[in-house]
């Protein structure tokens, strides 16, 4: 990401971050959505402390939110060309937790209307005891709105993400120092 670069959230982004605002510990899914990306530099700096890699950028990501613990949220840039709202949507946990969490952002759209948070998603296969996920009314009509033809059951949402990106987890412990 370039230092100069539009710090603004893409219209589908910001109307469900907008839902999310007001949901905060209401709903069971923990996670805080910012007014806006990071900037270039606290990108770097989180990604060099999450990390440990001094050497990296934080280049390949647009975050967007976080967990309660701190773990964040990020659109990560790994289709060269495509616009932000065609690359996939990953999760980076503080404790290590990883995972690509939707194919892009209309599937992100529809996987927060399942009521599924990026840390929901990326724990999915090991849930918190007693969580169960809850439909979101609203999240689902900003779903309806930008992405109409995109409807898909949270499960699969998460499938076909990691289907596609099987090699996430490794690629980031990689960097790991």
């Amino acid at each position: 990401m370039a230092a100069d670069e539009d710090l603004h959230f893409p219209a589908a982004l910001a109307a469900a971050m907008a839902v999310r605002l007001d949901r905060i510990g209401a709903d069971g899914v923990d996670f805080e959505p910012f007014e806006s990306f990071l900037t270039a530099d606290e990108t770097t700096d989180w990604f060099r402390a999450w990390t440990g890699n001094g050497a990296l950028n934080g280049d390949d990501f647009r975050v967007f939110g976080q967990d309660g613990t701190g773990g964040y949220a990020t659109v990560w840039l790994i289709r060269p060309g495509r616009p932000l709202v065609e690359q996939p949507i990953v999760f980076l946990g503080s404790e290590g937790e990883t995972g690509v969490v939707a194919r892009n952002l209309a599937a992100f759209l529809w996987l927060l209307a399942d009521g599924f948070g990026p840390w929901e998603a990326a724990t999915a296969h090991d849930p918190e005891p007693g969580w169960v996920p809850r439909r979101d009314h609203e999240l689902a009509a900003v779903a309806e709105q930008f992405a109409p033809d995109r409807r898909a059951p949270a499960v699969t949402i998460i499938e076909q993400a990691t289907q596609e990106f099987p090699g996430f987890d490794d690629a980031m412990m990689e960097l790991c120092r």
